[in-house]
């Protein structure tokens, strides 16, 4: 036997420790106690976040959540999209917290609301968020009894041999909520030369027929969209007036052409001029038909109700003239500067007319001498207005440049119900027939663009940059899904940016015999 193992072993027999010259490199836990029992009634998600060093560079709010709701993946070595780490966190949420979600949708519930409380402690913080790194996760408590709550009934959970539970696995299962793709790119861009840069005037419209009227200068063309054809409709260089006794022809000389607009059969094609002047047009024949002069002053907006044409000139009137009649039916007086906005409802009832007196005006078609209600809370020119399709007397308006307030209002109780602040010049509005809630809107001063919102929220679900100034001219498509936008870049470019429209059936068919009374 070894000497010095002997010796060693004689003395630990005698009690004593011959080891104790010798240290290991690693030491052994020191163990306070034997059980490790985590209450995780006390748990909040907000627990589960690391917190964010306070000196890192980023100084914004926002940012910061948004840094750290993506470092919950960096973290643990994930890298996906948004949506994905959303699952991945609700999961983790599940199995540690309880939290018991299912659905993909109620996790946009709960961010929606972590967002708002995040926006609320941002404003005014609380004493649990600064001492956040103080914060335990587990605790420690008591053994209690919880036989009482044992029962002998048997659950699908028994069975169960996954550790996910049922509502994590139908988590999983739950279909994603897929949001629309909208191409920030046009699929078509036209020359149009002579576009006129002018903020008050309506230089372009589509008709039902899918053919685009756009002014140029002292011309109107008329483009198919479908072929993609351009003919001449007409040109204003030698404009020819009947005069009094309507048996010859005056030649007054050149005009601008300043707002053109479409009636409701799509065959007959409202001119508004520079003298004043409005033609009407039928496309079938191009011959004009009428020639009213009633204005004083450039006419700058129109809008078709039936057989009845309304005209908004910078002479602060507002004229309704009856083709058929070939006559003024109507005077609406009330603005102080010039009318450049004119919309009818969808049930043709009310006339709302916004001007450069900062002013909107809601008229009743029976009763023209007074408006029915005014709108005076826009700080500039008010040119868009837009009646929703969906949502009976709801409408929207738009302010310039000294404004950049989107309102919606309704005309049934007269009270605006929203404000939201573009931060740009509202040039034109523009509702989805397809989509139910959902507007497009183009901006001027400073941002050149084009948004997609979605109602009531405001979200902006799509921002299009192509113009290189104001985008002054909007109009949308029959189809309801491309919109077109004009500028005074000198071009036209086309959008598709709404959905399609769903297919309805027909109850009245003959195919339809479920539907028909027996």
């Amino acid at each position: 036997m070894d000497a010095q193992f002997e010796r060693r072993l004689l003395l630990s027999m005698n009690g004593r420790n011959s080891l104790s010259s010798y240290t290991s490199p690693i030491q052994s836990p020191i163990k306070t106690s034997d059980r490790y029992i985590p209450l995780r009634s006390s748990l909040s998600a907000s627990n589960l976040h690391y917190p964010l060093n306070t000196t890192s560079p980023l100084t914004s709010p926002i940012k910061k959540y948004k840094y750290e709701f993506n470092e919950i993946g960096l973290s643990s070595g994930i890298t996906a999209s948004e949506p994905d780490l959303l699952v991945y966190e609700q999961l983790l949420q599940n199995t540690l917290l309880n939290t018991n979600i299912d659905s993909i949708l109620k996790i946009s519930d709960i961010q929606n609301t972590n967002n708002d409380n995040y926006n609320k402690t941002v404003i005014t913080p609380k004493k649990s968020l600064i001492s956040k790194e103080n914060s335990s996760i587990f605790r420690y408590s008591e053994r209690q009894n919880n036989n009482q709550y044992k029962t002998n009934l048997i659950t699908k959970q028994h069975f169960n041999r996954s550790p996910i539970s049922n509502a994590s696995i139908h988590l999983l299962y739950s279909p994603k909520q897929k949001r629309r793709h909208i191409a920030e790119l046009p699929y078509k861009v036209l020359d149009a030369p002579d576009l006129q840069d002018d903020f008050y005037l309506n230089l372009l419209d589509w008709s039902s027929s899918n053919i685009l009227s756009v002014a140029l200068g002292s011309c109107v063309y008329l483009h198919n969209a479908q072929t993609n054809n351009v003919h001449l409709l007409c040109d204003l260089t030698h404009t020819q007036l009947p005069t009094s006794n309507n048996n010859r022809l005056n030649i007054i000389g050149s005009d601008l052409v300043t707002s053109v607009n479409w009636s409701d059969w799509s065959n007959i094609l409202a001119v508004g001029t520079q003298r004043g002047h409005v033609h009407i047009y039928d496309i079938t024949t191009r011959k004009r038909l009428q020639s009213i002069c009633k204005h004083t002053n450039r006419v700058g907006v129109l809008a078709w109700n039936d057989w009845s044409l309304c005209s908004g000139s910078r002479d602060r009137s507002i004229l309704e003239h009856d083709i058929r009649q070939q006559s003024i039916t109507h005077h609406f007086y009330g603005h102080t500067q010039e009318v450049c906005g004119l919309k009818w409802s969808p049930d043709k009832s009310i006339l709302a007319s916004g001007g450069n007196d900062n002013h909107l005006f809601l008229w009743s078609k029976s009763q023209s001498c007074q408006p029915l209600h005014s709108f005076n809370d826009h700080l500039a020119a008010v040119k868009a207005i837009a009646w929703s399709p969906h949502q009976h007397g709801l409408l929207a308006s738009g302010g310039g440049a000294a404004d950049r307030h989107i309102r919606f209002r309704s005309s049934l109780t007269c009270q605006t119900s929203s404000i939201y602040d573009t931060g740009s010049q509202v040039c034109q509005l523009i509702w989805s027939k397809n989509s139910l809630n959902e507007l497009a809107s183009t901006h001027g001063v400073t941002q050149n663009h084009i948004i997609i919102w979605k109602y009531p929220t405001m979200e902006p679900l799509a921002k299009l940059v192509g113009h290189q100034q104001r985008v002054l001219y909007l109009s949308m498509s029959p189809d309801g899904e491309s919109i077109v936008t004009g500028s005074g870049d000198e071009t036209l470019r086309f959008w598709n940016v709404f959905a399609k429209a769903k297919c309805t059936r027909n109850l009245d068919s003959k195919l339809n015999g479920l539907y028909q009374m027996r």
